[in-house]
């Protein structure tokens, strides 16, 4: 976990990165979950209580006068546009100079990286929208973090009753098999930013866009229900 939850919090910060310093990014988180040696269901379990969550006076005083709705979009674009760009630095992955062993950066563990890297910025985005409308989950950061995540799994909401029993800051033997479910169609999406270059850039980025939007509306969708 060295610098793990560094790394991805600077992947999920809203500040702009350029494509070359996003790929490094990436590029060092392949590194550290291939030196970890743990897999990448546990390691994002781990990671979910580290992603930085903004809560609601936070959110409104970064958004000036906007209102709840408009903070609510500018939130999902400004996700859609983080997963894009994680996406896109998978085509430029290799060419970006990193000193470690090319087993390193091979395509499993680079889809592995990305991977991560777009379900904390999903994670965040979910978190964030129940922050803003008064729908936070009060805890432990373990709790907070595995709620959140298990909303990332269901692609939902949390409902506050139905969900009750499973905010106790515990992944079990069942949720850990639908969250490994998840990751490996999610991992298959994201294989194909690993084509080189452009191509893989420009079809990295449309897919993560497309699948962060879908998330954003559906959460919002629950969220005004």
């Amino acid at each position: 976990m060295t610098d793990l939850p560094g790394v991805v919090a600077r992947l999920t910060d809203d500040e702009p990165l350029d494509r070359r310093a996003r790929a490094g990014l990436v590029g060092r988180l392949a590194v550290l979950l291939a030196t970890s040696g743990r897999r990448l269901v546990d390691t994002v379990v781990e990671i979910a209580p580290h992603i930085p969550i903004r809560d609601r006076e936070t959110l409104r005083r970064h958004h000036g006068s906007l209102t709840d709705k408009q903070i609510a979009a500018q939130l999902v674009a400004t996700a859609a546009r983080a997963t894009a760009a994680v996406g896109a630095a998978g085509g430029v992955l290799s060419t970006v100079e990193i000193a470690a062993p090319p087993a390193y950066l091979s395509v499993p563990v680079q889809i592995a990286a990305e991977t991560l890297a777009v379900v904390a910025i999903e994670v965040k985005l979910i978190a964030e929208l129940h922050e803003l409308f008064g729908r936070g989950v009060a805890g432990t950061p373990a709790t907070r973090g595995s709620a959140y995540l298990g909303a990332w799994v269901r692609r939902r909401g949390l409902d506050p009753f139905a969900d009750a029993p499973n905010l106790g800051g515990v992944i079990g033997g069942a949720a850990r098999k639908q969250l490994r479910q998840r990751l490996v169609r999610r991992a298959g999406r994201n294989a194909t930013s690993v084509i080189p270059f452009l191509a893989g850039a420009v079809a990295g980025a449309a897919l993560n866009r497309r699948e962060t939007l879908r998330l954003g509306e559906k959460v919002l969708a629950d969220l005004h229900r």
